[in-house]
């Protein structure tokens, strides 16, 4: 018996997007992948790597507390992006 691959092939990413969509009853066209996906970048590059699905759950939830429209998601998306690039650890102490 061959294990399932622990990530997700770049080619299936669609097909993924949009069976989760399905599931949550969402609608696709409201999921900006590229954006999404952005934010991870910036906040594991400018934060750390466990912090990118955080922020990305908290950037939904904040869309959702604004009405859930994608305006609302990619303006939380922004603001934790700009966050994100000017985070410094080591001034946090």
């Amino acid at each position: 018996m061959t294990d399932k691959p622990s990530h997700l092939p770049v080619e299936a990413l669609d097909e993924w997007t949009t069976a989760v969509c399905a599931r949550l009853d969402l609608d696709r066209t409201d999921v900006d992948v590229a954006r999404i996906l952005d934010l991870a970048r910036d906040v594991a590059h400018g934060v750390a790597r466990p912090a990118a699905p955080l922020s990305a759950f908290l950037v939904g939830l904040a869309a959702g507390r604004a009405g859930g429209s994608p305006d609302a998601a990619e303006t939380a998306s922004a603001a934790i992006s700009d966050l994100a690039a000017t985070w410094r650890t080591d001034d946090r102490s």
